[in-house]
């Protein structure tokens, strides 16, 4: 599968920008110079996620593994340009079953954990996907039975639709009826040989797509978006330089290993470095910190809500080691420059701030572009500009631009905030089967819209403004940790409760993530809606449980516009009164 058309890969190439080199080379040249160094490292509490002792694998493991998995793939009857989604928790058997994959280059879907019956349905079926891989169940979660409902329901239809049990994740030792196990193959001889034929027939292009990760639309249907792995290579260097990561470091990364936070951020800088993947997810604040102590990483990536509260409790200070950490990102919300500077001066700990997205954003502050703790907490680097030049440029070859969303004229100036458009190498090239909306997100001279409102700041001695400082969304998107969440897909939810004569969703501040949910709604003349019910009716229409309100808001009327539109603004306002 390729999305990139000829003409543009033939340009990125003659830059110099892409080139032949993909995801399972950078790992194959990893394992081949260090088969003994540590290379994946699962979190202590595996055992309590889903069963199982943590695991540790050394390259030279981890290969074998991957070969492995790629037998079993096949013997699946997975090919490539099949479609896979995983939905997995970080742990070990994951990087592996990444390799095997793309060795193949059957494309992996992954799903969060977070997604139930109502996500996954949607992403299957515009997919086409040919199977799944799950667990049995993650923090009493019956994923395996949600995945067998679905597959129930597709043959219904006459699709066919494998769903894979992850055994050696697994606590059972029994396979759900229904399901396929999903183990290695044993690599003999004559198995080597299979694999080796079979990978030289079917030889994969660094242009083809390796992964089709999801983000939220705005009409609430998850977007698919393709990325090769020469798309994956080009962003990978804006983590790996921006974080200072250096050869076989040891990163924690507590994302999941579903979109560009982790995979373009910690798994890449891995592959480029050689070093040890430290797996965690969920967070757990106690785990966290005795990984940090036990294995030593150099980089680690935090919530901003975690480092504040951490700084400012000298009680906890006094019972944890990060003595080990030369850096640590962390991003999705802004920074507070007192903490970028306590961690700094108590610790010598350096505060990347991040500003990312799986379209391919990748803005980076640190410690050379921004030693100013109050610059580095606000704003990022104006890069892609040839009128600013950086003294320790990262290799980042993006190129932005900030555009007036009514005019659709540049914005130069420090004077008024306008939506951040980019493009170049690092940026996808429109979402997955969706002509109508990449009609809409992407300029007519082929930048893409982020959506993402940015002002200029920060011009030196009369020269352009050097900074972007976000200002808010163009559109209203919720992010929730992180997670963008589409307020009308909640909103059609919500019409749906027998009790609920008119309703609407909106975001609401809060210190730990970010954004929260909250339900303002307009009961039905006699009835009684409360957050207990409405959580119940999202829960039972299958979406997931971060979708659900946290927040009720009783109305006599929805404040609404000259043309009935809901007015989200005035909404936040009501729900956080």
């Amino acid at each position: 599968m390729r999305t990139t058309p000829a003409d543009k890969i033939r340009d990125y190439r003659g830059r110099g920008w892409w080139g032949d080199t993909r995801i399972h080379d950078m790992f194959d040249a990893n394992a081949r110079a260090h088969p003994q160094r540590p290379a994946v490292i699962d979190p202590p509490n595996r055992s309590e996620l889903v069963g199982g002792a943590p695991l540790r694998l050394d390259f030279a493991a981890a290969a074998a593994l991957a070969d492995g998995y790629a037998l079993a793939l096949l013997r699946h009857g997975l090919q490539r340009d099949d479609i896979l989604v995983t939905q997995l928790p970080n742990i070990v058997e994951y990087i592996p079953l990444y390799i095997a994959a793309l060795r193949l280059g059957i494309v992996v879907s992954p799903a969060p954990m977070q997604f139930r019956s109502h996500e996954l349905g949607q992403i299957v079926r515009h997919t086409g996907a040919k199977a799944i891989i799950t667990v049995d169940a993650l923090k009493g979660v019956d994923h395996m039975g949600i995945a067998l409902q679905l597959r129930a329901e597709l043959a219904k239809a006459g699709v066919p639709f494998a769903v894979l049990s992850l055994r050696s994740a697994s606590a059972s030792p029994q396979t759900p009826e229904g399901a396929l196990p999903f183990e290695p193959i044993a690599m003999d001889a004559a198995a080597r040989t299979d694999l080796d034929r079979h990978v030289a027939a079917h030889p994969v292009d660094a242009d083809d797509i390796a992964t089709i990760c999801w983000t939220s639309g705005t009409e609430g249907t998850p977007k698919g978006v393709p990325r090769s792995h020469n798309h994956w290579r080009a962003i990978s260097w804006a983590h790996l330089r921006g974080a200072g990561i250096r050869e076989g470091d040891a990163l924690l990364n507590p994302f999941p290993l579903v979109n560009m936070a982790a995979l373009g951020g910690c798994f890449m800088s891995w592959m480029h470095t050689a070093g040890t993947l430290i797996l965690h997810h969920p967070f757990d604040l106690p785990t966290y910190f005795r990984q940090i102590a036990v294995e030593r990483p150099a980089y680690a990536i935090a919530p901003p809500a975690v480092l504040n509260m951490l700084l400012k409790n000298e009680e906890m200070l006094a019972k944890v080691d990060l003595s080990s950490l030369r850096c640590i990102g962390s991003g999705s919300a802004p920074l507070d420059p007192e903490m970028i500077q306590g961690y700094h001066d108590r610790f010598g700990i350096e505060i990347c701030n991040s500003f990312g997205s799986n379209e391919g954003v990748s803005l980076i502050s640190n410690a050379d572009n921004a030693p100013d703790p109050l610059r580095r907490a606000r704003w990022f680097p104006r890069y892609g500009r040839d009128d600013i030049p950086w003294s320790s440029p990262q290799p980042v070859v993006i190129r932005t631009r900030v555009v007036d969303p009514e005019s659709g004229t540049e914005i130069l100036g420090t004077d008024r905030p306008g939506e951040l458009q980019i493009t170049g190498p690092t940026v996808f090239d429109g979402y997955h089967k969706a002509p109508h909306i990449n009609a809409e997100a992407f300029t007519p001279d082929g930048w893409f819209r982020t959506g993402d409102l940015f002002e200029l700041c920060g011009a030196d001695e009369g020269g352009p403004p050097r900074f972007y400082r976000f200002v808010g969304r163009l559109k209203q998107i919720i992010i929730r940790g992180g997670v963008k969440i589409a307020p009308e897909e909640l909103d059609n939810v919500l019409a749906q409760m027998p009790t609920v004569l008119d309703g609407a969703v909106c975001s609401y501040g809060d210190p730990v993530m970010g954004e929260r949910i909250c339900a303002v709604v307009v009961p039905r003349p006699g009835s009684e809606v409360t957050l207990e019910s409405i959580v119940a009716h999202f829960s039972a229409a299958g979406l997931a449980l971060f979708k659900s309100p946290e927040r009720l808001r009783i109305v006599a009327q929805l404040p609404r516009n000259s043309v009935g539109k809901v007015l989200r603004g005035e909404l936040t306002k009501l729900a956080e009164a």
